[in-house]
């Protein structure tokens, strides 16, 4: 419980270069990410980020920050409801 809280306190900012680089802070959890697509939980709500060749660099749950790589077409904060209606579309590609 204590280290949710702690997240909560970072701020919540995106660094993007070129179009190739993402780097995201308050970051609360990854819900799901594939090479196309990553559904990102932050301090400010959920984020669907879009592109082609999207790859995980970097992970780190104690700072909250999540630095991707790979050509990024979209970035959109979305609410509950359309987050559910993108983890079912994921599930979906998974077992067509």
């Amino acid at each position: 419980m204590e280290r949710d809280n702690q997240i909560h306190n970072y701020n919540h900012v995106f660094n993007l270069v070129e179009r190739k680089n993402v780097s995201i802070s308050g970051v609360k959890k990854i819900d799901s990410f594939d090479s196309e697509e990553f559904l990102i939980e932050t301090v400010m709500g959920y984020v669907v980020l879009k592109g082609e060749g999207l790859e995980l660099i970097k992970l780190d749950t104690m700072q909250g920050v999540v630095t991707i790589k790979g050509m990024v077409n979209s970035l959109n904060y979305v609410d509950d409801t359309t987050k559910k209606n993108k983890e079912n579309s994921v599930i979906s590609r998974l077992f067509k």
